[in-house]
């Protein structure tokens, strides 16, 4: 029992640390117990945004077990393999030490390379560009920044920046390179441009699932997220505001 308790632990700190949502991972933990004979009465999950809490009763006494895990970017290759080994389990495909090396696997799935994540971002904030009214130029300009932009995530920030400086620095980085192609004739609405360089810093499914976790119910951990999002945007807002602020004062006039 305490084996069965450590996968289905294991499972559920996976699917959180990948930006599941809370019912997600109290759902698959249960799951997994469930199938391999724990008894509601003798487990008992408690799921946060941020801390991830297990008690049962095993023939060895009482079984406690509790992690922190940071509010994190999403992975949604994890999230999908442990949602469809959860199911395999129901169907009785997997054993237990099966399991164990299954979930070892997934914990180990490589991210994408460098290079796709750096061109995805780009294509990203094109396609936004275009969305939000943005013509050709200005959708070519946002590739570009959005390049820029996510060589600084992936090289310059990512682990080694605090949250609110990347997003703030994130924010600046776009807003002076959108301001530059547009000096140079390569762009000419600059509110579109910098509405789709600034997307792959907009952390949409966590605000997604802060929104689904009241919903649900989870109050803490939506407000957690909710907050978490929030701040990432006020800190994109504040480095676009701050570039466009430093613009007024050496050329006057804001160029939008």
């Amino acid at each position: 029992m305490d084996e069965v308790l450590d996968v289905a632990f294991e499972a559920g700190h996976i699917l959180l640390e990948s930006g599941a949502e809370i019912f997600r991972v109290e759902e698959t933990m249960r799951r997994i117990s469930r199938y391999f004979g724990v008894d509601e009465g003798h487990k008992e999950f408690f799921v946060l945004a941020n801390g991830l809490f297990a008690t049962g009763k095993t023939e060895r006494g009482h079984y406690a077990k509790v992690v922190q895990s940071r509010v994190s970017s999403a992975r949604l290759s994890r999230v999908v393999a442990i949602n469809q080994l959860s199911r395999q389990i129901e169907q009785g495909r997997y054993t237990l030490p099966e399991v164990k090396e299954e979930l070892r696997r997934i914990k180990n799935i490589p991210e994408p390379p460098k290079f796709l994540l750096i061109f995805s971002a780009g294509v990203g904030s094109a396609a936004f560009c275009c969305m939000f009214g943005g013509g050709l130029s200005d959708c070519v300009a946002a590739f570009m920044a959005g390049l820029i932009l996510y060589t600084f995530v992936v090289f310059v920030s990512e682990g080694r920046m605090s949250k609110i400086s990347g997003n703030l620095i994130g924010g600046m980085i776009v807003t002076v390179v959108c301001l530059l192609f547009q000096k140079l004739g390569l762009g000419r609405d600059l509110s579109h441009m910098i509405i789709g360089g600034i997307i792959p810093l907009v952390p949409g499914m966590a605000f997604t699932n802060g929104i689904r976790d009241i919903a649900d119910g989870d109050y803490i951990s939506g407000a957690v997220r909710l907050l978490d999002a929030l701040l990432v945007f006020m800190c994109i807002a504040v480095g676009v505001g701050m570039v466009f602020t430093v613009y007024r004062h050496l050329w006057g006039g804001v160029p939008l």
